[in-house]
């Protein structure tokens, strides 16, 4: 009850309340929300802060700038959704932060469209190498047919497109990448879509921000062969997998186009069905089927792997922290 009484002492303020349904919406930085609410930036923070330690909102860092959303899970973020739909769609107040947020999205939306227009030829002649991409898409959708889908981590997530593609299928995705210009891209098209159930965030693949055992499905789309250590990144995505998950990779299968190392900066050309089975086995995973889609000259592989229900019932403990890298100890 106390914690229930804290959440609702927060909320009830008219900033406050404002502030929980444009974060409903979209997740924005202090600077944006200043700009649709049109208040300083010292309240803007102040209310933020309270609605933050109530449970209410969650926020997280990326670079120097701190991103607001409203909370994602726990007891008080059943009460933040209930306080944002119990709000009348038809009040102006919110009808004018609601226009606001547009601008923003479409600002957002502009500068994505102008990051793809400058990178356009280097991406165009990389697909042409491989099948379509929808092809792709259709396979990864295949196989988590039937599969019941709390929580997915998209790990390398560049644009988001596999956060949104499997956004029906998934109560919750999370996508993270390390280049902060992609995240962008990635906002503005998830901003695009209105899924809400979806976010991006900040972080180190090696290192991932999240407890072991916290999703059912972990993806890693066309990201291995940037990577200097592919196998260590799939033992980390493993650890975070819940018994009975599922891992699903995809990526190229051995080739020799060399000049996707100097024009693409990839580090692998490529990867084996040896190679990927003995990552997962040694991530404590059990693989599964293998998918290859021909193309000219690249084909792409689909590799899949689970984490053994067993697991669960054996005590096995998901915590332990991932290996050393290159011989060197990975901090926490």
């Amino acid at each position: 009850m106390d914690d229930l009484l804290r959440g609702l002492r927060a909320a009830a303020e008219p900033t406050r309340l404002r502030l929980l349904t444009v974060c409903a919406h979209s997740e924005l930085t202090v600077t944006e929300l200043t700009q649709i609410l049109a208040q300083s930036q010292p309240r803007i923070s102040r209310h933020l802060k309270l609605l933050v330690e109530a449970d209410l909102l969650d926020r997280f860092r990326e670079g120097t700038n701190a991103f607001y959303r409203l909370a994602a899970a726990g007891p008080m973020s059943e009460l933040a959704r209930v306080l944002v739909d119990s709000i009348p769609e038809a009040d102006e107040t919110l009808a004018r932060d609601l226009a606001r947020l547009d601008t923003i999205r479409a600002a957002r939306a502009e500068q994505a469209s102008a990051y793809f227009r400058k990178n356009a030829d280097h991406w165009d002649k990389l697909r042409s190498l491989y099948v379509d991409d929808r092809e792709v898409e259709a396979a990864i959708l295949s196989l988590i047919e039937g599969r019941e889908i709390r929580d997915h981590l998209d790990i390398g997530t560049g644009t988001g497109r596999i956060l949104s593609l499997l956004a029906p299928h998934t109560r919750r995705g999370i996508g993270l990448d390390q280049s902060r210009e992609m995240l962008a891209v990635a906002r503005a098209n998830l901003d695009g879509t209105g899924l809400s159930q979806c976010a991006v965030r900040h972080g180190d693949l090696y290192q991932l921000p999240w407890p072991a055992g916290a999703f059912d499905l972990v993806t890693a789309h066309q990201v291995l062969h940037y990577l200097e250590d592919p196998g260590e990144a799939l033992r980390e995505a493993a650890r975070v997998l819940r018994p009975g998950g599922l891992l699903v990779v995809a990526d190229f299968a051995p080739h020799d186009v060399e000049d996707l190392r100097a024009e693409h900066a990839h580090r692998r050309l490529g990867f084996s069905d040896a190679d990927i089975s003995r990552w997962f086995v040694r991530s404590g995973l059990e693989a599964g089927a293998v998918r290859k889609l021909p193309g000219h000259p690249l084909t792409v592989a689909l590799w899949t792997a689970e984490r053994p229900a067993a697991d669960m019932d054996a005590g096995v403990d998901l915590s332990a922290a991932p290996v050393a890298r290159g011989g060197k100890p990975v901090l926490q």
